[in-house]
């Protein structure tokens, strides 16, 4: 099964749910954080993908 953990931005504290994805972002619920692209960026503050961290 995938990894269906939340993922939060350490710069502005969004909270990046696979259950809800990123869909003004093109992500479709679903996705785990795990398999967004390297390119993926914050939808609030633009920080890089490695600014996230495990939140559950």
């Amino acid at each position: 099964m995938a990894d269906m953990q939340r993922y939060k931005c350490e710069i502005c504290g969004y909270i990046y749910d696979p259950a809800i994805g990123d869909p003004p972002g093109g992500i479709e619920p679903g996705v785990p954080f795990s398999d967004l692209p390297d390119t993926y960026i914050c939808p609030v503050c633009s920080t890089g993908k490695d600014e996230f961290f495990s939140y559950d």
